[in-house]
């Protein structure tokens, strides 16, 4: 009975925000009868308006064993699917009817036993319209629902509706039914205003001058009776008042038990409060005072510790939440997201509200950081790795991430950038559909989870890179919702362009933030600061920054032509991150012409540097016509001045280059790229054509394991199993094997950070030449489907070494030449480096020669044991970025050294004996 009536409740409020959408005949609709709903395109979120096309009723029903609003029962069918019974009957312009027949229990096939609360529905276009449903829905997204009764004596006050607002002396319209009733009573604050024996009522009556008053509707049959009850309030002049000095949008809290809200709305008339604090009603209290374009309120009273849920009701038409909230609760997904994920996750207050609440607190936990200032890795050394939470692990958590951070370390990582965590649409997404931009999404954890997370990075030397999505948003947003013209934005809102600026359907996402708007920059701009300061954040990857203009581009164009307005925008957003950091990272998805990324790059931007192409087609051995050219990934090669092209070969967006190799490989004879290890082989050639060219790089998740699960499965957008039982396949270990060599290079060699290179890199046979102070490193590799002869082009004649064979060759002419099987690669330098890698990355089981030492335990705590069978003269312990962090030079038999105060993480441990061998070892501490 409690979960029915909690449901009831839910039923109450909902009502609020579609009222005039649909309406029924009969007006009080019975499981065991048919029905008519006549549903107004026009109104609630008005996607429908216009449309001329078929619309379709997407439908179920809220029962008895329905967990809350969001869990329909006995949908009629999958979203997108058109069926007969769900389409709908178009009887005027954006008029549209559907008939529930031969009764509402069978027309959804609902057991008897089972009580059906309510019908739910979504209206939608039968296919959709450049690239997207068209929908109908409740004022602020919310999905329709429409209230069910059972045979028996029935009272219904269908309006006004609940919570509605009135005008002094404004005419207040009733429209009241009973079912199987003698009569109808209305009272008035428990004074009889009219009466009737018939089963509709209908009375017009002024407000009163002000107060809160109830409506009681009484359907009566002999000695019982059946109660409707609404409540509505006077609205009352708003008062027009100074905000106190440095308000900003959203929470400001003012101490345990007060907070100040604000809320910028140009052209709104007045916005009331609603909340746990007031019991979610429109008193004179609870009216926002207006200052210039923006609404505030303080509240009081509050209780530290207490979160509490509100919406913002705004000209008595819109209830949403806070645009500027720290925490959104989702009526439909939150109830999917586990436990687990999100300890004692605040319900849903159903009985008050529908869709999106925000919630705020006084005195939220704090999380006290380690790491208060994190030095950053050089931006030319950055070995950046692209997560997406959702698929890193089976939990899909920020939290096991945070417990597989030693991963990222073994592999010689220094960055990592989380695809977008902030507030997006639904539960499962790559996050960039985002409805909010202060909020942390749910899906993965609490706000501490993240905090935590980048905290541990901190730790162990590894920056935390913020992908975040300002070119657009979605739907849910309130920000779009409070100035929203049918299916689009209104031209009076202050964030949003009208119409996008890119006519090209496949550039057009959500929708288009106007970034000339101050309004929009000011959001902007409060983004960055809030993430970098409460979150502290490194940096952050802007998505599609081509779109940061209002430029019109036609139905054809990709917007890549230089864009000075553009430049402008970006260029001062990218200023005002660094005003807030000044060492913060700053990487756009740009992919634009040459001029204007060289540009941006001179100004200090890294730009996303996609060679998927190139890379792709040299692994599965397709070289002819300068399809497989390395060089884009060099930024001499575009005429920068500065280091700042993140080249990668995969990324979230791009198909995966083994599944390109295994799917799409040539083959030559026996000799086929189809072939998983043949694949892998070449996959680690291309990875060292990658890394060795100078300047930052990006791995997508896996990657460097061979992932072969194609982009596509399960939908571009589905889930993809994460598959560490790769790990235990050797060829793909020794894959992973070159990505952390190459890494640890990249991070600690100052010879791949040279300015001083070239690069040979448009057919099959590629060659690349680093030189430095330090070292001369000679990349050479064979993309060929045949085995090939290449010139390294020593600098010198001498001893070279031959880094991941772990063997010396001896050079006696500049010019000899080197033969490469096909998708062999192999790294030459004049002095050798001293590496993690071991030789069984290129396939040799073992190093040359045998270990002699032993080391002891491992990992290790405290005291780290070495026995070599003789005198160790020296020890000494590196980083993974090659710095030495302890050491000792004493000789003894069985040396003990104190590594108590190095931080949990990988090193290498370098043994000198007595009789000048040296060993390295791994260390995990």
């Amino acid at each position: 009975m409690q979960k029915q009536f909690l449901l009831f409740l839910c039923i109450l409020a909902s009502t609020w925000s579609q009222a005039q959408v649909v309406s029924t005949s009969p007006s009080i609709p019975v499981e065991g009868r048919a029905l008519t709903i006549t549903f107004r395109a026009d109104e609630g979120t008005k996607g429908l308006m216009g449309y001329t096309g078929d619309v379709y009723a997407h439908t179920g029903v809220i029962t008895s064993e329905s967990t809350g609003g969001g869990d329909w029962k006995y949908v009629i069918s999958d979203w997108g699917l058109n069926v007969p019974k769900a389409k709908l009957t178009r009887i005027a312009t954006d008029l549209y009817e559907l008939s529930i027949s031969p009764d509402i229990r069978s027309y959804y096939g609902v057991p008897a036993g089972e009580d059906i609360l309510q019908m739910a529905f979504v209206f939608r276009s039968a296919t959709q319209v450049a690239g997207a449903w068209k929908e109908g829905k409740a004022v602020g997204g919310s999905d329709i629902f429409i209230d069910v009764y059972k045979e028996g004596l029935t009272a219904l006050l269908s309006s006004p509706v609940n919570n509605s607002l009135f005008l002094p002396n404004q005419e207040i319209s009733v429209n009241a039914s009973g079912l199987n009733s003698e009569g109808l009573r209305l009272f008035l604050d428990d004074v009889l205003i009219k009466q009737t024996a018939e089963a509709e009522l209908t009375y017009a009556f002024n407000a009163p001058a002000s107060g809160a008053h109830v409506l009681r509707l009484e359907a009566y049959k002999g000695a019982d009776i059946e109660v409707s009850i609404i409540n509505f309030y006077i609205r009352e002049a708003g008062e027009i008042a100074a905000m106190p000095p440095g308000l900003a949008p959203g929470l400001n809290l003012i101490d345990d038990n007060s907070v100040n809200l604000m809320l910028p709305a140009p052209g709104k008339e007045y916005i009331y409060v609603l909340g746990d604090f007031n019991n979610w009603a429109p008193t004179a209290s609870s009216q926002m005072k207006k200052d210039g374009d923006s609404f505030w309120l303080t509240i009081e009273g509050l209780e530290p510790g207490v979160e509490y849920a509100y919406q913002y009701y705004i000209d008595g038409t819109l209830r949403l939440a806070d645009p500027f909230t720290y925490k959104v609760l989702d009526q439909h997904n939150d109830r999917y997201i586990p436990e687990s994920v999100y300890p004692n996750l605040k319900p849903f207050p159903s009985e008050y509200a529908s869709g999106l609440v925000s919630v705020f607190e006084t005195n939220p936990p704090e999380y006290i950081w380690t790491v208060e200032n994190f030095a950053l890795p050089e931006k030319d050394k950055l070995v950046i790795y692209e997560v997406l939470i959702r698929d890193f692990t089976d939990n899909g958590d920020i939290k096991t991430i945070t417990d597989s951070l030693d991963y990222f370390v073994r592999l010689g990582v220094n960055a990592i950038e989380l695809m977008p965590f902030n507030e997006f649409e639904g539960n499962d997404s790559w996050g960039y559909n985002p409805s909010f931009f202060f909020a942390a999404d749910k899906a993965y954890g609490t706000i501490n989870d993240y905090k935590e997370f980048i905290d541990e990075c901190h730790k162990r030397g590894i920056a935390v890179i913020m992908d975040i999505v300002l070119n657009h948003s979605f739907g849910q947003s309130p920000l779009l919702q409070m100035y929203f013209d049918g299916s689009k934005p209104a031209a009076d809102n202050p964030w949003y362009n009208q119409n996008h600026n890119m006519q090209n359907p496949d550039a057009q996402w959500g929708y288009d933030f106007n970034h000339e708007s101050v309004y929009t920059q000011e959001l902007v701009d409060r983004v960055i600061a809030y993430w970098i300061e409460e979150f502290k954040v490194d940096g952050f990857r802007f998505d599609f920054t081509k779109g940061f203009t209002n430029t019109i581009y036609g139905p054809s164009s990709w917007a890549s032509e230089y864009d000075a307005s553009r430049i402008a925008i970006l260029k001062r957003m990218a200023s005002r991150v660094w005003s807030n950091k000044a060492d913060a990272l700053v990487i756009f998805e740009h992919l634009s012409d040459n001029p204007e990324e060289k540009e941006l790059a001179d100004y200090g931007i890294m730009l996303w540097g996609n060679m998927n192409y190139n890379f792709s087609q040299a692994v599965m051995g397709y070289n002819d016509g300068g399809k497989s050219n390395f060089s884009w990934s060099s930024y001499k090669q575009r005429g920068w001045n500065n280091p700042n092209l993140v080249a990668y070969m995969e990324s979230h967006d791009e198909e995966r280059v083994t599944f390109k190799a295994i799917s799409y490989g040539d083959v030559l004879g026996a000799y086929s790229v189809k072939d998983l290890n043949v694949a892998l082989e070449r996959h680690k050639a291309a990875a060292a054509f990658l890394f060795s060219v100078p300047g930052p790089k990006m791995i997508w998740q896996f990657g460097e394991m061979g992932y072969d699960i194609s982009i596509d499965q399960g939908g571009r957008l589905g889930k993809k199993p994460p598959k560490w039982e790769y790990m235990k396949v050797p060829a793909r270990k020794k894959l992973w094997d070159v990505y952390a060599g190459l890494a640890e290079l990249k991070t600690s060699e100052p010879v791949f950070a040279t300015s001083n290179f070239t690069m040979d890199v448009s057919s099959a046979v590629k060659k690349v030449e680093l030189n430095d102070v330090s070292n001369d490193v000679r990349l050479v590799g064979n993309f060929d489907m045949v085995a090939r002869t290449v010139k390294p082009g020593f600098s010198s004649t001498g001893t070279w070494y031959n880094h991941f064979k772990g063997i010396t060759i001896d050079v006696d002419d500049v010019e000899m030449d080197v033969t490469l099987q096909p998708g062999e690669f192999a790294m030459f330098t004049r002095n050798k480096f001293d590496s993690f890698v071991v030789a069984s990355s290129l396939g040799k089981d073992k190093q040359e020669g045998k270990q002699q030492a032993e080391v002891f335990p491992n990992p290790v705590k405290t005291e780290l044991n070495v026995m070599a069978g003789q005198e160790v003269v020296g020890l000494q312990i590196f980083d993974i970025h090659g710095r030495s962090v302890a050491g000792m030079l004493e000789s003894s038999f069985n040396p003990v050294m104190d590594v108590s105060y190095l931080m949990p993480g990988f090193y290498l441990l370098r043994i000198e004996m007595a009789d000048g061998k040296i060993e390295y070892h791994k260390v995990s501490k």
